[in-house]
């Protein structure tokens, strides 16, 4: 029935995206534009963060998936308005920037959620979740001390930076993970679960037979449509069971 669901989507959701719009913010006098979509503002809300080629349709598409399901969206921008690059070498110096200065990585998340609150989200019922550097930067969020109901990561980076540890972290992380993944090593799933379990903190990691690096990005060679819809289906129920019981 959920892939069913997931098919009903997929076709439906160029109309989904009529109720979205772009939203422009500033953080620290920068200009950054996320994507908003809902029908009320009393909806349980997913903060989405975007993969390394910043806000795209493929956010959107995932925006409007989720909308569809009775989620409000905002994807968060990291990057930059019109920041949205294409070259392989221009997505790495975005991207490790930020790697390398976590501190404004933290400072352009809270920045994203004070954006959603203004927008009259619920963020008091908020499950943050991202793909590929967007699943980095979830993790991230999460050491961070962030107050969310959940933390998801879809073929994200896992290792821990220097110095940092999930000691103030508040609720569950939900990892999905390619087991064919040659840019995020089985090691770091494996360094990250016993982390994970060392410092006590509630989570579940999952593993996809096959599935490469940015599995879920479809109409890539990447793509693998199984593992796609088996995390998927695991993400929907992980957001039932902690923004539908509140």
């Amino acid at each position: 029935m959920r892939y069913l669901m997931l098919i009903l989507i997929l076709f439906h959701f160029s109309l989904a995206f009529a109720d979205g719009r772009d939203v422009e913010y500033q953080v620290g006098g920068d200009t950054f534009e996320g994507y908003f979509i809902t029908q009320q503002s009393s909806q349980p809300l997913v903060l989405l963060v975007h993969d390394w080629d910043g806000v795209t349709d493929y956010e959107k598409r995932r925006a409007s998936m989720l909308n569809e399901l009775g989620y409000a969206v905002f994807a968060i921008d990291l990057f930059g308005k019109d920041v949205r690059p294409t070259a392989v070498a221009e997505k790495r110096k975005l991207t490790q920037a930020l790697y390398s200065d976590r501190k404004r990585m933290r400072s352009l998340l809270n920045g994203g959620l004070a954006a959603a609150k203004q927008l009259g989200a619920n963020v008091d019922n908020t499950v943050v979740a991202g793909y590929c550097f967007g699943g980095a930067a979830v993790l991230e969020f999460a050491r961070s001390g962030a107050d969310f109901k959940g933390f998801v990561t879809f073929h994200g980076g896992l290792t821990t930076p220097d110095g940092q540890d999930y000691s103030k972290v508040k609720s569950e992380i939900l990892v999905l993970h390619g087991t064919a993944d040659k840019a995020v090593s089985m090691d770091d799933f494996a360094e990250l679960a016993q982390t994970l379990e060392e410092e006590g903190v509630k989570h579940e990691m999952i593993t996809y037979s096959g599935a490469p690096h940015a599995f879920t990005v479809f109409g890539s060679d990447r793509y693998r449509e199984d593992a796609d819809l088996k995390s998927w289906q695991r993400f929907t129920l992980f957001l039932d069971q902690n923004l539908r019981s509140n």
